[in-house]
């Protein structure tokens, strides 16, 4: 299996802790020096493991935004 290289740009968000200490964080990262994308998945504390998770186009995030703000949050 090919080495998978990653940049973590920017962190944007810590969306929560796991009792072992891995965060779900929302990151802008550039996965094998390819341009940036946003993404949600673990990651353990010092981010050398990951586990599975979901990569967005600014597009993508932006109609999930949309989405998650016509939630009936009662």
């Amino acid at each position: 299996m090919a080495e998978l290289k990653f940049n973590i740009v920017k962190t944007i968000a810590k969306i929560s802790e796991s009792p072992k200490g891995w965060n779900k964080e929302l990151n802008l990262i550039s996965w094998n020096d390819r341009p940036a994308k946003y993404d949600i998945r673990d990651w353990s504390p010092d981010h050398e493991k990951m586990g599975k998770g979901i990569t967005l186009t600014k597009e993508e995030l932006i109609a999930l935004k949309e989405a998650l703000e016509e939630l009936d949050t009662d």
